[in-house]
């Protein structure tokens, strides 16, 4: 079948359009954080809350900033370790909106899942349904400033590539690109490029207490099932002893469920200490 066109691509992503205008031209949000918000709202579509969109446009301009606020605080729950739930869940326009019992604990709860969601949809489609209307909102901070436009497809968005979300490719489409059957893009949720980095947790093991290899298998197989995908054990020391290993999950969830919330996971295998935490690569 032949390849689709963009128009249709913006038929289909149609709403999630009006409501990133609405924001950016009609509310003036912040660009970068519009990107965001719209990028965490379509992962909740695709993961239970499959209104949200929708109904964002049938309500009063003062609702919507409201909910927008309530995204970003989402958002920060998710950048910062130490962020404080408020006692009522944080979301009370959100929670009437969607009819649901929706908490921003779910933030902490599965943190990393919904980073790499959000990654996942900035990356797989925002920066296909989007690209347009950002140029489009660009051009206009530039004329704005006074200043020399340029190529606008190398301008940089302020904020971008973000720390934690990555970055917001606004190369010109290419329509041969857009396969029809890429289920990112139309009805199956788009986390499934999740890299390894996602999925991995640096393990450590307390010294003069040696830990084998198979000890490290058998507790993360007896606690949380078939759920290993890679395991590397660090260099021994002059005991003979590996203080740290790298281990790689098969799924991001797995993340979330290990830590359940906390920075840092204390396990226990034979009278031994093991803690466990999100791996983060240090460039």
């Amino acid at each position: 079948m032949a390849p689709i066109s963009t128009e249709e691509l913006y038929q289909f992503h149609k709403t999630h359009r009006e409501v990133f205008c609405f924001l950016v031209f009609k509310l003036h949000r912040d660009l970068a954080k519009s990107l965001l918000v719209m990028a965490l709202w379509i992962w909740l579509e695709y993961n239970g809350y499959p209104q949200i969109t929708h109904e964002v446009m049938d309500v009063p301009y003062t609702f919507v900033n409201g909910l927008v606020d309530e995204a970003v605080s989402c958002l920060e729950c998710l950048e910062e370790e130490n962020f404080v739930v408020p006692n009522n869940g944080g979301l009370p326009l959100t929670t009437r909106l969607t009819k649901s019992g929706i908490s921003m604990k779910i933030f902490k709860q599965k943190r990393y899942t919904i980073i790499a969601g959000i990654k996942s949809v900035l990356k797989n489609i925002c920066t296909r349904i989007f690209s347009d209307l950002v140029q489009i909102a660009l051009r206009i901070n530039i004329n704005r400033a006074g200043t020399s436009q340029g190529n606008i497809s190398h301008i940089t968005i302020p904020s971008f590539p973000h720390p934690l979300f990555g970055t917001f490719d606004m190369t010109p489409m290419d329509t041969v690109s857009l396969d029809l059957f890429d289920e990112r893009i139309w009805t199956k949720g788009p986390c499934d490029d999740v890299t390894p980095d996602d999925k991995s947790m640096f393990v450590t093991f307390s010294r003069g207490f040696p830990v084998s290899r198979d000890e490290v298998i058998k507790l993360f197989t007896y606690a949380y099932g078939n759920c290993l995908e890679d395991l590397s054990m660090g260099n021994p020391d002059e005991n003979k002893q590996s203080l740290f290993a790298m281990v790689v999950l098969k799924t991001v969830e797995t993340v979330d469920q290990i830590l359940n919330g906390k920075r840092v996971a204390k396990l226990r295998i034979n009278g031994k200490h093991i803690w466990v935490r999100k791996y983060e690569r240090r460039d």
